[in-house]
């Protein structure tokens, strides 16, 4: 079974990754999962956390958490330190996947914002996890969990070494593997009929590799119209994962 393996990360001089912003921080709290290494928080943010007595807490300004963070990241007054989450098979998902339920999988999606909107939307329309390559992706980090709003806590996300044996995997599992493909003939609500439903994405611009395109049941197309060429990543998976739950 495919692994997830944590790739890069996105913080400090410790190598672990650094989230900010009220959202982010909140869910990174509210997960039992997460271990919490470091706090920076501002006397004004500071009455809307709780944060284990035990963590290392310092109170800074707003130019001093600037310095923390990406320029122009809106920190909101918080900034953490966090150990990574624990690797994840992708069986883990999928033995225990309900008769009816929806997978994401990126094919090489690399932009953190995009990754972390996915999430969110996951997250909206209840799928059970995102699947991406453990290389050709972003890491777990500040923007992509800013970008998903907390998401990121409560989506499994499993990174695998190859796809394409994943995307086998997900087959013998019981799903129906649709990958989105502007050029298809199928329409996405045409394609949709099987209970459990694996949606693929590929990155803007190229879209699928072919070796991925082959690994799908069926490809089908967003129905939009002629004023736009194409969807933003992220916006087409929301639209696909509305359209996987309302089927």
């Amino acid at each position: 079974m495919a692994k997830h393996k944590r790739g890069g990360r996105d913080g400090g001089g410790s190598g672990r990754p650094r989230f900010w912003g009220r959202h982010a921080v909140a869910a990174a709290l509210a997960n039992s999962d997460r271990q919490i290494m470091r706090v920076w928080i501002t006397h004004e943010a500071a009455p809307e956390f709780a944060f284990d007595p035990a963590t290392p807490l310092t109170f800074a300004d707003v130019a001093d958490l600037g310095r923390l963070v990406p320029s122009d990241a809106p920190h909101q007054g918080v900034v953490i330190e966090v150990a990574p989450l624990e690797d994840m098979w992708l069986g883990d998902i999928l033995v225990g996947a309900p008769e009816r339920a929806t997978l994401v999988v990126l094919d090489q999606v690399t932009d953190p914002h995009n990754v972390g909107a996915i999430l969110r939307s996951a997250a909206a329309f209840g799928a059970i996890g995102i699947v991406t390559q453990d290389r050709h992706s972003p890491s777990e980090g500040g923007a992509l969990a800013k970008a998903a709003s907390g998401a990121l806590e409560r989506v499994p996300w499993v990174r695998v070494v190859n796809l394409a044996r994943a995307l086998e995997e997900i087959a013998e599992a019981g799903f129906w593997r649709i990958g989105l493909d502007g050029a298809a003939d199928t329409e996405l609500k045409d394609a949709l009929g099987p209970q459990r439903i694996a949606l693929v994405l590929g990155a803007e611009g190229p879209g699928m590799r072919h070796n991925t395109a082959q690994h799908c049941d069926a490809l089908a197309r967003l129905p939009i119209g002629d004023a736009v060429e194409s969807l933003n990543v992220s916006n087409a998976a929301a639209v696909a994962l509305y359209a996987a739950a309302v089927a």
